[in-house]
């Protein structure tokens, strides 16, 4: 009787240095697959700036417009309790919302003066170029949302697809405040930088026409030190 207790004592010591082999295997594994994800985000994060970047290099009055936007548009996004700076696919649209201009020939981009019907028709083609540009590109699957419909606007009178109010994907209703907030409070070739002040008297004058009404509610809620502190870091 004592030689089978002895027997299953030594099978319950051998079959617990089983699980404990077991369970450091495991926390090794989770470790390598942790650093491959880190490393795999870190590598889709290069390829996003650089794109971002080079569509950026074209024009060297918006340098760094892609990434003061992204983070002015994760800030509004935070205020208006949309948890969408966790979401990488998100942030990556906003980083390459223009990604669509690269197709625009220069003679259109840069005209000093106004644009014809048909050199607006051009310029009005980038969302849905940028849209077919990572649409097979698995990792920006929600950044097409942004990409598409960043200049749609909350009464229907945008485009590409004239979506209007809550049809308008969260993530470019987001976008269209924070886009239009860098817009104006950076100097351009053919006018001056506004303050934030008198950014946000346009943008307020602008919603529920241009922009959905708790967005630009929930920009209203986030001081002027918060996206002086974004401009000051990025540009």
């Amino acid at each position: 009787m004592r030689a089978e207790l002895a027997l299953q004592e030594a099978n319950a010591a051998d079959k617990e240095r089983q699980l404990q082999r077991y369970a450091a295997d495991l926390r090794e594994t989770f470790k390598e697959e942790r650093a491959r994800t880190l490393e795999l985000h870190r590598s889709y994060m290069a390829t996003v700036r650089a794109l971002a970047n080079a569509v950026e290099a074209r024009d060297a009055y918006t340098g760094k417009h892609a990434e003061r936007v992204a983070a002015y548009a994760l800030l509004i996004a935070e205020a208006a309790g949309f948890d969408l700076a966790g979401d990488r696919e998100i942030e990556f649209g906003f980083l390459l919302h223009d990604v669509g201009k690269v197709a625009v020939p220069d003679a259109i981009l840069f005209k000093p003066g106004p644009l014809t019907s048909a050199e607006r028709l051009v310029i009005e083609q980038h969302p849905v170029t940028g849209s077919q540009i990572v649409r097979d590109i698995d990792f920006l699957g929600q950044a097409r949302d942004v990409i598409r419909h960043h200049h749609e606007r909350f009464d229907g009178s945008g485009y590409p697809d004239g979506l209007h109010g809550e049809g308008i994907p969260l993530s470019a209703r987001v976008f269209a405040v924070a886009d239009v907030l860098d817009a104006l409070t950076t100097q351009r070739p053919y006018r001056a930088e506004s303050s934030i002040a008198e950014a946000r008297r346009i943008i307020e004058a602008g919603s529920g026409s241009q922009f959905d009404p708790t967005i630009v509610a929930a920009f209203g809620r986030i001081g002027d030190a918060a996206f002086a502190a974004v401009k000051a870091e990025i540009s």
